[in-house]
């Protein structure tokens, strides 16, 4: 079975990896890493280059991202990516596509693909996040896709509502607390002399992206952020960079430009999955609204404080706390969670079995 897999940030490769081993490692299957969005930008740290030395091979890099964050600049990365993934389209048959998420890129390289009539395999669908255009992107992939794997039974009733049907849903439970189930995850010692942190004091692992359904008012998000990071002088902060949304470059340059005179603050474009689910798992707390914080953290699991509107329509598990995007509400929340007990297990995303339940699915349909 020829299978191509669409990866287009270091956020879904993360997610991606066990079900990549597994396609590899079996010769039932032919693997063809398809890497284009950020993975081939400089900007964001060139992040093919980790795929590579996981010892996979990347069949085709697709290069599509046009730098900037503006509407216009978004919408022309959408066309563009689309005209590229027509000529790989046209040259390359697959069996089926796998397609992560709800990213603008993605969404562009499977719309490319239907006029082929190509076999679209949607991990992820049925979550819904309103403050976020990628809402919209993740549901039309889905429309555009034959067999669809979700993460927990909510989100199968979810997408058969979106898609008016329940055929084809999969229940596999989420592929990333799977890779965390067999990830190494490094020691306090080890992670403070990587990183240059001391992760025996509290440390706040931030990331913050921008909330793209209103996209004018993240000026002021992040004047907020930066003016209650003053009054949390008793943490590190470790700050992961924003995707490429509208308005992220505003987002990256004003962390930039505050971390130049705060040294409460470490900046790293990217931890590579290993270290930044170590630093997830030592942290104090996670901040922001990464959707990192609704699944991976649920593993541990870790503290969380999600900001804003960006993920509303997640499931909310009880390690996680709500707040506003205020200077206030954003210091009442960190000091509330960071001086709650520790909640129990949480297993609502699966057990670690997503990849093998990808995988005997998918040998079936040959």
């Amino acid at each position: 079975m020829k299978i191509g897999v669409l990866t287009s940030s270091r956020a879904d490769y993360s997610v991606y990896y066990p079900l990549l081993k597994k396609l590899q490692d079996d010769p039932f299957f032919e693997l063809s890493i398809i890497a284009f969005g950020t993975h081939l930008s400089p900007y964001h740290g060139e992040t093919v280059s980790l795929i590579e030395a996981d010892g996979f091979n990347v069949s085709h890099k697709i290069s599509s991202i046009i730098i900037g964050d503006s509407p216009e600049t978004i919408a022309s990365s959408i066309g563009q990516t689309m005209i590229k993934f027509s000529s790989l389209w046209a040259q390359e048959k697959f069996d089926f596509v796998l397609a992560l998420g709800d990213r603008f890129e993605m969404f562009a390289a499977v719309s490319a693909l239907l006029p082929f009539n190509g076999k679209v395999v949607h991990l992820h669908g049925g979550e819904t996040t309103t403050g976020a255009i990628d809402n919209a992107y993740r549901h039309s992939i889905s429309h555009m896709s034959y067999l669809h794997f979700v993460s927990t039974e909510a989100y199968k009733l979810r997408l058969s509502g979106i898609l008016g049907s329940n055929e084809n849903i999969v229940i596999s439970g989420a592929l990333s607390i799977e890779s965390l189930a067999n990830q190494e995850i490094m020691s306090k010692e080890a992670l403070s002399a990587d990183l240059g942190l001391d992760f025996t004091k509290p440390v706040i692992l931030f990331t913050f992206h921008p909330e793209t359904a209103q996209f004018e008012a993240n000026k002021n998000h992040i004047t907020e952020i930066l003016t209650a990071f003053d009054e949390l002088k008793q943490f590190q902060i470790l700050i992961t960079m924003p995707n490429v949304d509208t308005m992220g470059n505003l987002i990256r340059s004003a962390i930039l430009k505050y971390a130049e005179s705060n040294d409460q603050i470490t900046i790293k474009e990217s931890l590579g999955m290993k270290r930044y689910f170590s630093a997830m798992r030592h942290a104090a707390l996670m901040l922001g609204n990464s959707s990192s914080g609704f699944v991976e953290a649920s593993y541990f699991p870790t503290k969380v404080v999600n900001l804003g509107h960006r993920q509303d329509g997640r499931l909310i598990t009880p390690n996680i706390i709500n707040s506003a995007i205020t200077k206030a509400d954003i210091l009442q929340s960190v000091y509330r969670i960071y001086n709650s007990p520790p909640t129990g297990p949480i297993n609502v995303y699966g057990t670690g079995q997503a990849s093998e339940i990808i995988v005997q699915t998918l040998k079936k349909l040959k």
